[in-house]
C-alpha cells in the first residue's frame, strides 16, 4: 500500500481562519487577510474546533493517489459521499497479470495462505480464458461488420475485458485518486482511523492522517478516532483500548 498527498489549498489553516474572520468580524474582503499570522490564524482553528463551527473548514482540500490496496478497501473509501474520486479501470486496463492484497490473519497461516493463493490463481486463470473466449468472439463479429482485422481486434479485446472482470476477486488491487474537503477528512478520520475500522482502511486512513498533519499541524491536532480527544462514541461495540489509541496518534503526529 501507498499513500502520497498529491495536492492541497496552499496555507490551508489560513485560508479557514480567512473564512472564520469573514463570519465574526466586519472586515471587507480586501482586508480580509490583513492582522492574520500564526498566532491569529491558529487562535481561529481552536475557536472554530472548540465551538464545532466547521463550515469554514470546507473551504480547503486535500488530494491523495492511493495504490495497492484492494477493492475490497476502495469500496468502502468511496462510500465516503463528499469527495472527488477517480480510479483505475478494470473496463479499460487488463487485469490478466492482476496483483492481490493477502490479509494478515491469512499471510500468518501457511495453510489457509495456501488456499487463499489457489483461489486467486483460479481467478486469473478463469479472467484470462473469459478474455480470450469473448475476445474471439467479437473479432468475428466486427469483421462481419466491416471493420478492418486491426479495428476489429482492438475494440474486441476491449469489450472482452468488459464481461471478464466479473471474475476478479474483492482482493485485487487497484489505485484511486481522492480529494477531501477539510471537514469531510475530519470526518473520514473520525471513522476510519477507529479500530474498529476494517483493518485496510485504517491503514490508509491512518497514513492519510500523519500527511495531512504535517501540512496543517493546528487544523488537525485533534484528528482522529473519538477517543483520542474526548469518549468512544462505538458504545458496546468499542475496543475499550483509549489510553493505547491516544498514545499511538500522539507518536503518529509526532506530538511531543
Amino acid at each position: 500500500m501507498k499513500v502520497k498527498l498529491l495536492a492541497h489549498t496552499p496555507e490551508p489553516e489560513k485560508y479557514i481562519a480567512t473564512a472564520a474572520k469573514l463570519c465574526y468580524a466586519s472586515a471587507d474582503v480586501d482586508t480580509l487577510t490583513d492582522g492574520l499570522n500564526e498566532e491569529k490564524i491558529n487562535s481561529f482553528i481552536e475557536m472554530l474546533s472548540s465551538i464545532g463551527h466547521q463550515s469554514p473548514l470546507e473551504h480547503v482540500s486535500f488530494t491523495f493517489a492511493v495504490e495497492g490496496i484492494s477493492r475490497a478497501c476502495s469500496h468502502q473509501l468511496v462510500r465516503h459521499r463528499i469527495a472527488s474520486y477517480s480510479q483505475q479501470s478494470q473496463r479499460y486496463v487488463n487485469m490478466d497479470q492482476f496483483e492481490y492484497v493477502t490479509p494478515p490473519e491469512i499471510e500468518l497461516d501457511n495453510e489457509i495462505k495456501k488456499l487463499y493463493d489457489e483461489q486467486m490463481e483460479s481467478a486469473a486463470k478463469a479472467y484470462q480464458t473469459l478474455t480470450d473466449a469473448l475476445t474471439k468472439k467479437h473479432y468475428e463479429s466486427f469483421l462481419s461488420d466491416g471493420l478492418t482485422e486491426k479495428q476489429a481486434l482492438q475494440k474486441a479485446k476491449k469489450k472482452a475485458i468488459e464481461d471478464a472482470r466479473f471474475v476478479l476477486p474483492n482482493a485485487c488491487e487497484t489505485k484511486i485518486i481522492v480529494t477531501m474537503n477539510a471537514r469531510s477528512l475530519l470526518n473520514f478520520f473520525k471513522l476510519r482511523c477507529c479500530n474498529r475500522a476494517q483493518w485496510e482502511i485504517r491503514e490508509v486512513a491512518n497514513e492519510m492522517l500523519r500527511q495531512a498533519f504535517a501540512v496543517a499541524p493546528h487544523l488537525f491536532k485533534n484528528a482522529g478516532p473519538s477517543c483520542v480527544n474526548g469518549s468512544c462514541t462505538e458504545g458496546k461495540m468499542s475496543c475499550g483500548k483509549p489510553e493505547e489509541m491516544r498514545a499511538f496518534f500522539k507518536e503518529l503526529k509526532n506530538v511531543q
